[in-house]
């Protein structure tokens, strides 16, 4: 039996222990990543037969040339499964399965996972809760929007990932002048009420419909606040068996059957209103970003990439086994640096298991059994991070997809 071909797209440096694990596991694998990246990128060149290169222009790829060119390979390999390591590439992954007939997410589903306004309407229609939203297009549907719902408004674009883009409007005015400069790519954004409270997000482990790991946490400030006024990114797990906790994890359940997840992983966030009710924020199929994967990993062993390229493996056709999660508690702090090469030995606690290696960055995880431990030295820490080290960079703006 010949062994599986991986076709695997990053637009991004990522999941390397996903391309680790699918070579473990026997399967050949090839990378298709930005040109930009060439020479750059410190791939596991151990675990990948091949890599190929295509042209981009801000890591995006044409879509024409991408399908042509990895047509042209289908000629003399066959190719098992497409895999999209990064939220850009999920729409490029699915046009090839469509287009080479190879099992896995198509184009209809990957929406959900990916349009933001798209995961609404679907999450709506199950009879989730989500905040009040409207398509920015057509003008009486908008205009009625904002006569029904009282500002602030968050415009956010459709296809971009994270905070990315998104804008907090607190008058008609500011909206207008926000619809103006977006011109005729407004249909790539929609208006949201604003809601006020905590983010939360549910990382997840999918087989055959079933939900076979899923853990809870909660940011420290929401990442929106973060991307856009600067200060520190926390997020640690929630205490396991908390009512919160268990809302989360039932919330996710509903989400993700609704968008019809067959197989894979998945962040999930959520607002925990200060009304006191949660909200479904937004999903995707794919292992959360900004060191959240490793995050998971300290709190329960589970290397979220890992698992996933065996259940990729699996496929359906052969049974996924998880390994027994463990029940720690982690926490994760992430900060932009004044200096160039933060020095963080000061930072001597046993419940610090894991430090950022990147200029002008510092980040840190701490792991303990009790998640009372982990809360209290994640508040110290960021007080002291915030003294010896953070600094603010503006936001990332883009205009659409």
């Amino acid at each position: 039996m010949e062994p599986l071909t991986f076709l695997c797209l990053a637009s991004y440096e990522k999941g390397h222990d996903f391309l680790r694990q699918a070579k473990r596991q026997g399967a050949r694998v090839f990378l298709i990543t930005s040109l930009s990246l060439k020479g750059a990128a410190r791939w596991p060149r151990e675990a990948i037969d091949d890599i190929f290169y295509m042209p981009d222009q801000d890591k995006s790829w044409n879509r024409s040339d991408t399908l042509l060119a990895i047509s042209h390979l289908a000629r003399s390999e066959t190719i098992g499964r497409v895999v999209a390591l990064d939220d850009f590439d999920l729409e490029m992954a699915a046009s090839l399965r469509e287009h080479l007939r190879v099992p896995g997410m198509g184009e209809t589903t990957t929406r959900y996972f990916r349009d933001k306004l798209a995961m609404r309407m679907q999450a709506a229609e199950a009879g989730l809760n989500v905040p009040e939203f409207v398509h920015l297009l057509n003008d009486d549907k908008v205009r009625e929007f904002t006569e029904r719902v009282p500002p602030p408004w968050v415009l956010k674009p459709r296809l971009m990932a994270g905070a990315i883009g998104i804008q907090v409007l607190h008058s008609l005015d500011e909206l207008h002048a926000a619809d103006r400069a977006l011109g005729d790519q407004r249909s790539f954004f929609l208006l949201e009420r604003y809601v006020a409270g905590d983010v939360c997000h549910v990382d997840s482990i999918v087989y055959e419909n079933e939900i076979r790991f899923a853990v809870a946490s909660q940011y420290g400030r929401p990442p929106l606040d973060v991307s856009h006024g600067g200060g520190i990114f926390t997020t640690r797990l929630l205490e396991r068996g908390s009512s919160l906790a268990e809302a989360l994890l039932a919330k996710n359940q509903r989400v993700l059957a609704a968008m019809g997840l067959l197989r894979g992983v998945s962040h999930t966030e959520f607002i925990h209103g200060s009304d006191g009710a949660l909200y479904f924020l937004e999903t995707s199929a794919r292992v959360g970003g900004a060191h959240i994967a490793e995050l998971v990993e300290a709190g329960t062993g589970l290397n979220l990439w890992a698992e996933w390229a065996k259940v990729e493996i699996a496929g359906g056709k052969q049974p996924y086994s998880l390994p027994t999660p463990a029940n720690d508690y982690a926490a994760l702090l992430v900060s932009l640096a004044r200096q160039e090469h933060p020095d963080t030995t000061a930072y001597s606690d046993p419940e610090v298991v894991w430090r950022m290696d990147r200029p002008h960055h510092v980040g840190m995880i701490l792991k303990s059994p009790h998640a009372g431990r982990v809360a209290e030295l994640l508040g110290q820490y960021v007080e002291r991070v915030q003294r010896d080290f953070a600094a603010v960079a503006p936001p990332r703006q883009m205009a659409a997809n």
